[in-house]
């Protein structure tokens, strides 16, 4: 703690983006306090503040490359405690349009389990920290600004019991998720809004637990049915621990997998591909299954405004939500909290500006344009499939028709989805040649 230059720093929410901003505010504030309305002792289960944790959850091998950064051994922990890991595109078997992808292995890492488990390692690596402290069962109900209205100083909170105090603050970072509130306080208290990006993709995800009597995929942990253009509905079946595994059906514009036993069976059975049908029908339903109705994709581009208080700063959600069934979410927040790791490491307040210009450049824009290139790719999603959207669906469309045999196309795919690398590697020109050599796709 030697060195550290300022006294509190209060985040707003417990997610995993509140815990991993949590840990790196630790290492300059002498304090941190968590805020979440939702109580966050560390018993199993799902919490009402976590809507889609019944569902399938991954940490792209960058998300857990940033995490075993942050927490050390968390890996091993969770492997530990029952969760998955692989290979990428070695233990996860994908299949488009009814054909598999290459099988390779990548290098990627990837960690399978379900959101309570992950959720609550990563907790008690932050609780454990000596200068943090969660504030559960609390709700934030406003910001509290300096006189002169340039810069947040503290939080307005009610407990349980309806208690209401100010909790006083050098720095408020906002992990609130896409209901955040923050935008209505900062214009109630004259800032402008940011400006909003919305895809409307019309997703509804259905899950049921399941133990199952042999993997879908014998030496796989997961097989992922990807929904395309051609055959919009996807399923995955993921193994989270030991023999039990989450299966996910999904749908878009209004696509609605159903919850009763025989209707989600009868949209497994549609599905391009025939294996999760097949494992399940043999399994042992573990719970009834539940939907989670994601409607739009959103960006609030924060980058793009002229002025932000100082003293707060916004990150995960809050900032982007993007369509779940690309993985992306966790391993954006890890990405935004190292951003916010070297925005505060200087003598003074972060300029929020700034902050957000190298959050939208350094977390959020690759994925933002990788999750608005696929949902474009379907017919039915509106917006707006510029010459370069176009290109750009075309080139992915050739390419994972190589990737279908080239298993080392496949993981340079791989590695990009996963967002270890940018996606100009794909215009590698080891990549373009693969792409040349292949005669079905010549142009």
């Amino acid at each position: 703690m030697a060195g550290k230059k300022w006294r509190r720093a209060v985040v707003l929410g417990g997610s995993m983006a509140g815990l991993l901003v949590s840990r790196v505010l630790s290492e300059v504030y002498d304090e941190v306090i968590v805020v979440d309305r939702d109580e966050l002792a560390d018993l199993p289960g799902h919490r009402r503040g976590v809507p889609q944790g019944r569902h399938v959850h991954g940490l792209l091998a960058r998300g857990q490359q940033i995490a075993e950064e942050l927490f050390p051994g968390i890996t091993a922990e969770l492997v530990a405690s029952g969760a998955v890991t692989g290979d990428m595109t070695g233990n996860v078997r994908w299949i488009m349009d009814g054909e598999p992808m290459g099988d390779s292995h990548s290098g990627l890492l990837t960690v399978s389990a379900d959101r309570p488990t992950l959720e609550r390692h990563v907790r008690a690596r932050v609780r454990a920290l000596a200068n943090v402290r969660f504030q559960d069962r609390c709700e934030a109900t406003g910001l509290r600004f300096s006189p002169d209205g340039g810069r947040v100083t503290g939080v307005r909170t009610v407990d349980g019991a309806g208690r209401g105090t100010t909790v006083d603050a050098d720095m408020v970072v906002d992990t609130m998720g896409r209901g955040s509130r923050t935008g209505r306080w900062l214009t109630e208290a004259g800032w402008s809004v940011a400006e909003e990006e919305r895809t409307r993709i019309g997703l509804v995800y259905t899950t049921r637990p399941y133990r199952l009597a042999a993997d879908p995929s014998p030496g796989d942990f997961s097989l992922d049915i990807v929904a395309t253009a051609d055959n919009p509905r996807g399923g995955i079946c993921a193994r989270v621990d030991g023999d039990r595994h989450l299966v996910t059906a999904y749908g878009i514009l209004g696509d609605v997998p159903p919850t009763d036993p025989e209707g989600f069976l009868t949209f497994l059975k549609s599905l391009p591909s025939p294996e999760i049908y097949e494992a399940v029908t043999e399994g042992e339903p573990l719970d009834d299954a539940v939907s989670h109705r994601f409607p739009t994709s959103l960006r609030r581009r924060y980058e793009r405004l002229e002025g932000f208080p100082a003293g707060l700063l916004i990150a995960g959600d809050a900032v982007c939500s993007f369509n779940p069934t690309y993985g992306q979410g966790m391993t954006v927040a890890a990405l935004s909290a190292l951003v916010l790791r070297a925005h505060i490491a200087g003598d003074g307040l972060p300029d929020p500006l700034s902050y957000f210009r190298d959050l939208a450049r350094d977390a959020v824009d690759e994925a933002w344009q990788q999750a608005l290139v696929n949902d474009l790719g379907f017919p039915g999603v509106e917006g707006p499939r510029t010459p370069e959207v176009l290109e750009v669906q075309d080139y992915i469309g050739r390419l994972l028709t190589v990737a279908r045999e080239n298993s080392e196309v496949m993981a340079a795919y791989a590695r990009v989805i996963s967002l270890t690398e940018p996606f100009r590697t794909l215009r590698a020109p080891q990549v373009r040649q693969a792409l040349d050599l292949f005669p079905q796709v010549r142009a």
